[in-house]
């Protein structure tokens, strides 16, 4: 029987805000340049309401991926929560109209405002990031539908959820409601700083409910305490049966059971590297869900991550179904 969805993802609904900024302005409002950090709702909206010409785009790291797995003309849906603000119906729509269906309706009633990133761009192009997770935080069991993770293909998890009980258990009903209807799950690690502070339950969720995981080598090594890649590689591998370690411009190391996989990549010099990972997945996922085998999975990872990291924004401008052809991916 045939799902509705290729891939389902579970994540944090962030606006996006962009505008062209000056280090002299950065140096006004206390931001530090360069650098990701949290704040409170009113700083955030003090911040929103300083930025001049800005720009919105529906982000969050899942939701970039599902992004570049619309791009390649596959089915998706967004587990997430927005509230029924003017950001939260944007995210809903733009996520409409790339093609990915946001399941939940807008949450109404006097609940948080919409998560939103607050980025500021400076002329050598740094991003200065003010990430105020609003609602997206509160994600919980009721946003979870086991109907749509039951329908889907495969589900992806974003890490960066896991700060919170009511995500663990809202992740586990999405993984254990995708398998038993005969699906794949599994997570992006998403933080070596997450890791650390929930450690012993992201290796219990992956070692007993997720089908496959991805990381970077910093967040793997983070997951075993150790500082030997290789051994951090191989535990991961023995624990889940697939594991997806990207080192940056050392390539992609892909294990199933005794079988590794070392993709290199073309090296590039980064216009921006947001997004690199969250595309790199969109890429990987895509050849899992079109059973190509796994070293074809991971060239096309890289392929997509080395589009995005080409230009400005974390979701992909070209065609990457043209570029994985001009590869002879397809």
């Amino acid at each position: 029987m045939s799902k509705t969805y290729k891939v389902v993802g579970i994540g944090n609904a962030i606006v996006d805000v962009l505008t062209q900024s000056s280090d002299d302005f950065l140096d006004h409002m206390g931001i530090e340049k360069g650098i990701m950090q949290l704040v409170e709702r009113e700083r955030a909206e003090m911040l929103y309401g300083a930025m001049e010409g800005r720009v919105q785009a529906p982000g969050g790291s899942v939701a970039n991926t599902l992004a570049g797995l619309g791009n390649l003309g596959l089915k998706t849906g967004f587990i997430g929560r927005v509230h029924d603000d003017a950001l939260g119906r944007f995210y809903a729509d733009a996520m409409e109209q790339d093609g990915t269906a946001f399941v939940n309706p807008p949450v109404p009633g006097g609940e948080l405002p919409t998560s939103r990133s607050m980025i500021f761009v400076s002329p050598d192009g740094e991003r200065s990031m003010n990430t105020y997770l609003g609602i997206s935080a509160e994600l919980g069991l009721e946003d979870v539908s086991e109907d749509v993770a039951g329908q889907a293909e495969i589900v992806f998890l974003e890490g960066y959820l896991f700060d919170k009980d009511k995500g663990k258990e809202a992740f586990i009903r999405t993984a254990r409601s995708c398998r038993a209807a005969g699906g794949k799950a599994g997570i992006a690690i998403s933080d070596p700083f997450c890791v650390e502070r929930h450690r012993a339950d992201f290796l219990t969720l992956i070692g007993e409910e997720l089908d496959y995981v991805i990381g970077n080598e910093d967040e793997v090594k983070s997951l075993f305490e150790t500082d030997d890649l290789d051994l951090a590689i191989s535990k991961l591998a023995t624990l889940c049966p697939l594991a997806v370690c990207t080192r940056s411009g050392d390539g992609v190391s892909v294990l199933q059971g005794d079988t590794r996989i070392d993709v290199p990549v073309e090296k590039v010099v980064p216009v921006d590297a947001t997004g690199a990972g969250d595309q790199f997945a969109a890429g990987f996922l895509f050849g899992l869900a079109t059973e190509r085998d796994l070293e074809t999975c991971g060239k096309m990872g890289c392929v997509a991550a080395g589009e995005v990291i080409s230009h400005m924004g974390a979701r992909p401008e070209a065609d990457l179904k043209a570029l994985f052809s001009e590869k002879g991916f397809l």
